[in-house]
């Protein structure tokens, strides 16, 4: 320790100088700016003043040349004692290394305050592009100062604990351990070398990858009304990890792996947002029964009510949103169990040929109304095909649980119609999902390159269709020859214990969507196949799994309405209620006449009369409006007044849809049919 006491004086010499000399600076600070504003004195005073700081400059370069030769010599030192353990030489060298670099890090500093004063400068104060771009300039090198500080104190962080070890282990040579202490400490070093193998680096390791920005963030900790109960709360925060951060874009974000992965944790904000709506969910939902609505529009009043536009309490957004797409996977599961493949046989042509034909049309008007209106083309595009998508989960509760009568011959079920369409409907947002980048390029291409999205977008079809024929391909070998023992064995094994049965049923569902997934096909087609799948082992296996997942579903699907009615905002509706009325009446009577305009076409004589009940299903706007909305506008195809306008018009159209949806079945579907499950 004597040799680092030596050299520690000679490194805090220069150090003592700047203190002594701070004042001198400030002065010296100030004289500067009287000098750039025109209020110094004579032109041989100027030239006086800058000689000096010059001489100033160079005294601290030489010193600092003179301290790093100093580090050098004192390393060498150090790497010679014999007198040092390898830990502590360890240590030593280390500590020189950080202010050796912490020397080098203050020069390039002042390098580079300098060349942004030339910069500024140069500039013309009147140009906002350059001031900008100085400022984006400076931003990037105080984020860059940030993270070489913060690894520097880690850096020390380690140091001292390194130190901390060393006199650990001088201490235990030096005395006689007891039996304890010895077990003790050969937990602690397993530990650490347990610590040592889990951990990441994940800071470390990205940092440096093409992409990746350094952003300043704000940690912000929860307030308690008891002050000293706070403080315990926050110390315990910040152990955990589990405090928020706040960007300066106005994101918030949580905690997603700790560093120290032996610790358990819990996001008590994301618990604290299920608690509360499961409670609200609730009341919400008996109102609604009361009155004789669906009882989702409950569940969405209550995502309103607690959500951005009511009290705001959702903490945790975007895991309840990501929560409630299990609901719209077991619920999409539960309607592929009512869809057999011979259901599925039957009106497989118009299942196929009538969303085709309804998007075409939507696209065709659009850019027709787009033309009119002066609207870009990408635009109209995008819009039509967002207006023309309905919505599944919606439509599958008002037809799960619903009692058909026989049909005659020849006549076909509305429900298999109406779904048939909707899955294709699923497979077109997977096809326009993987289209959206290349409809993006498009809005910012020339005319030249036009002909090239053309075939991007052709390519991009024919890539979906082979998907889809692989995934119907596999469909047929898992029915042949594997989902008959699959059920056979589950049910065996889980005789008195239903656990093995609900997880191998769920483990299938999650197989399905990850095949479509990994085909660039929407998860919620994987999720119908597999219900249909199931399907054909029986009417007794199908009601059999139904008990079973139904109130997995059931909760699953409140926590999916709630998260819509977190982006419904009521305030906009009622500013803007005449258009939004005006819009979504447009919109909801148009697609009902296409739809009744196609099936028209399409349906067989002897069913004619289930158009008006299948066009009545389709006449809303899908709730994946709102995340193809929210592409859109990241991706600058929407302004931000259209993204709230297709937000404001999906919404009113699910709720009148249980509206059209009872006026249709009260008027074509005879008495003994028309239960349904709203």
């Amino acid at each position: 320790m004597k040799v680092l006491e030596k050299h520690y004086f000679w490194m805090l010499l220069p150090l003592l100088h700047l203190i002594a000399n701070a004042a001198e600076h400030e002065e010296v600070a100030k004289h500067a700016i009287k000098l750039h504003r025109g209020k110094g004195a004579a032109i041989t005073q100027r030239k006086q003043w800058v000689l000096d700081g010059c001489r100033k400059l160079s005294g601290l370069l030489r010193q600092k040349a003179v301290v790093l030769n100093k580090l050098k010599n004192a390393i060498r030192a150090v790497e010679k004692d014999v007198g040092l353990s390898d830990e502590e030489k360890l240590f030593q060298v280390h500590t020189f290394e950080i202010f050796q670099k912490e020397l080098n890090e203050s020069e390039n500093s002042v390098f580079q305050a300098i060349y942004g004063l030339q910069r500024a400068l140069q500039g013309d104060y009147k140009d906002v592009v350059n001031m900008k771009e100085s400022s984006r300039q400076r931003l990037e090198a105080l984020r860059e100062a940030a993270i070489k500080e913060e690894t520097e104190y880690v850096e020390l962080l380690a140091a001292e604990k390194h130190q901390v070890e060393a006199l650990k282990n001088m201490q235990h040579q030096n005395k006689s351990l007891s039996m304890l202490d010895e077990i003790l400490e050969d937990v602690r070093k397993a530990a650490d070398r347990l610590e040592e193998e889990i951990e990441e680096h994940a800071f470390d390791d990205n940092k440096s990858v093409k992409g990746v920005n350094f952003e300043a963030v704000l940690r912000v900790e929860e307030e308690e009304a008891n002050s000293k109960q706070n403080l315990t709360k926050r110390e315990v925060e910040d152990d955990l990890g589990l405090s928020m951060l706040i960007d300066s874009q106005n994101n918030q974000y949580i905690l997603t792996k700790p560093r120290d992965a032996t610790i358990p944790r819990a996001d008590h904000h994301f618990i604290k947002d299920i608690v509360t709506i499961g409670m609200l969910s609730l009341p919400c939902g008996w109102l609604c029964t009361t009155i004789g609505l669906p009882t989702m529009f409950g569940y969405i009043i209550c995502g309103v009510l607690l959500g951005p536009s009511g009290l705001n309490s959702i903490k945790s957004i975007v895991q309840v949103e990501t929560l409630g797409e299990f609901g719209v996977f077991f619920t999409l599961f539960l309607v592929g169990l009512e869809f057999s493949p011979e259901k599925l046989r039957k009106v497989w042509k118009i299942s196929l040929q009538g969303p085709c034909y309804m998007t075409l049309l939507m696209i065709a008007f659009g850019l027709l109304w787009g033309h009119l209106l002066q609207i870009r083309p990408t635009q109209s595009v995008f819009i039509s095909t967002c207006l023309s998508l309905s919505s599944t989960p919606l439509v599958s509760r008002f037809l799960v649980g619903s009692a058909r009568g026989e049909k005659e011959a020849g006549d076909l079920d509305y429900s298999a119609v109406l779904l048939g369409m909707l899955v294709m409907q699923d497979v077109q947002l997977g096809l326009f999902i993987a289209v959206m980048p290349t409809l993006i390029q498009a809005g910012a291409s020339t005319y030249a390159s036009i002909f090239m999205e053309i075939l991007r977008i052709l390519a991009l079809i024919g890539q979906i269709l082979f998907s889809l024929a692989a995934v119907f391909l596999l469909c047929l070998v898992i029915k042949t020859y594997l989902i008959g023992p699959y059920y056979r064995k589950l049910h065996l094994e889980s005789k008195g214990n239903k656990e093995i049965l609900i997880l191998g049923i769920s483990a299938f569902i999650f197989l399905m969507l990850t095949v479509t997934e990994l085909l660039d096909i929407s998860m919620e087609l994987g999720c119908f196949l597999a219900g249909a799948l199931i399907s054909s082992q029986g009417h007794m296996v199908t009601e059999e799994i139904v008990s079973y997942i139904e109130p997995i579903r059931d909760f699953l699907a409140i926590i999916f309405f709630a998260s819509i009615g977190l982006h419904v905002f009521p305030t906009f509706v009622v500013y803007e209620l005449t258009i939004l009325m005006v819009l979504t009446l447009s919109v909801v009577i148009m697609k009902f006449v296409l739809a009744a305009l196609v099936l028209s076409l399409l349906l067989p004589k002897t069913s004619q009369y289930i158009k008006w009940i299948v066009a009545a299903g389709l006449a809303q706007v899908s709730e994946f409006s709102f995340v193809l909305g929210s592409r859109a506008r990241r991706a600058g195809i929407i302004s931000r007044e259209v993204y709230l306008l297709i937000l404001s018009v999906t919404t009113l159209s699910l709720l009148l849809a249980p509206v059209l949806w009872r006026a249709a079945i009260t008027k074509c579907v005879p008495r003994p049919d028309r239960r349904s499950s709203l």
